[in-house]
C-alpha cells in the first residue's frame, strides 16, 4: 500500500537552509513513517543543537509536523507535510492521540459478544453486517478491525472459534467456514467472564494478533505493558 499523501502547503523548499534541507529530506525519505530526532543525527553528521533548530525551522514553516507514536512515547516524532501518519504509527482506529482508546475497545467487545450471542452461532461477516446496522460505531469498521475485536474476545475466553460442519446450529454455514460461539453462560446483559488476558492491557489490544517481540508492535515498546509489569 503505497503511503498517504497530501497536498503539500504554500511553504517550498527555497526558502529553507542548506540544513534544513538536508533535515526535511531525510524526514520526507520516512514517508508516512516519519522519524524521530535521533534517527536524523544518525543520518546526518550534524550537531544536535543544529538539528533542533532546522526542526523548529521547519514546523513554523509548516514543512514538517509533529505527531504522536505509540512505538516511541518518549521521543517527538516529525513527518513531513505531505505525508499522513500510517497505522503503525498511530496505532490505527484503537488509538486516540497516541493513547490506546480501552472505552471504545470494551464497548466494542460488548457489542461483538451481545451478536454473536444473539445469533448463537456466527461468521465474521454476519457479526460485522450485525453492527454495522446497530450503528454502535461512529465510523465504519473494517472487516478487519471486527476480526480483531473478536479475536480478542477469544483470548479473553468470552468467545470460542469454530469450524462448521454444516449440520444442526451450522445447517446455515457452509461447511469448513470459520465461525464464533460464546462461552459459558453469562446471563444476557451480565458482566462477562475473565478471561487470563483481561487484566492486561493486551487482553483489550486488537494489535496483538500483530505483536511480535522483534516487530513494529511490540511488548517490549508498549509502555500500558511495561506500566503493568511495574504495577
Amino acid at each position: 500500500m503505497s503511503a498517504k499523501r497530501k497536498r503539500p502547503g504554500p511553504a517550498s523548499d527555497s526558502i529553507v537552509t542548506e540544513h534544513e534541507k538536508m533535515v526535511h529530506e531525510v524526514i520526507r525519505s520516512k514517508k508516512d513513517m516519519g522519524a524521530s530526532q535521533w534517527e536524523m543525527k544518525r543520518e546526518i553528521n550534524v550537531a544536535d543543537n543544529v538539528i533542533t533548530k532546522c526542526i523548529k525551522s521547519l514546523l513554523s514553516k509548516s514543512l514538517i509536523k509533529e505527531v504522536k507514536s505509540i512505538q516511541s512515547r518518549g521521543r517527538k516524532h516529525y513527518m513531513s507535510a505531505e505525508f499522513e501518519p500510517s497505522n503503525e504509527i498511530t496505532g490505527g482506529a484503537w488509538y486516540v492521540e497516541g493513547s490506546l482508546d480501552t472505552e471504545y475497545i470494551n464497548v466494542l467487545k460488548e457489542q461483538c459478544w451481545r451478536k454473536i450471542y444473539g445469533m448463537k452461532v456466527a461468521t465474521l461477516e454476519g457479526i460485522a453486517d450485525a453492527l454495522k446496522r446497530s450503528n454502535v460505531s461512529q465510523i465504519e469498521l473494517s472487516k478487519q478491525q471486527v476480526e480483531e475485536i473478536v479475536k480478542a474476545l477469544v483470548l479473553d475466553n468470552q468467545v470460542m472459534e469454530v469450524t462448521s460442519t454444516g449440520t444442526g446450529e451450522f445447517a446455515s454455514i457452509p461447511v469448513g467456514k470459520v465461525c464464533y460461539k460464546c462461552i459459558g453462560k453469562r446471563g444476557y446483559g451480565g458482566e462477562p467472564k475473565l478471561g487470563a488476558l483481561a487484566s492486561i492491557p493486551c487482553g483489550v489490544c486488537p494489535q496483538i494478533s500483530h505483536c511480535t517481540p522483534d516487530g513494529i508492535i511490540s511488548p517490549i515498546t508498549c509502555a500500558y505493558y511495561q506500566k503493568w509489569l511495574d504495577f
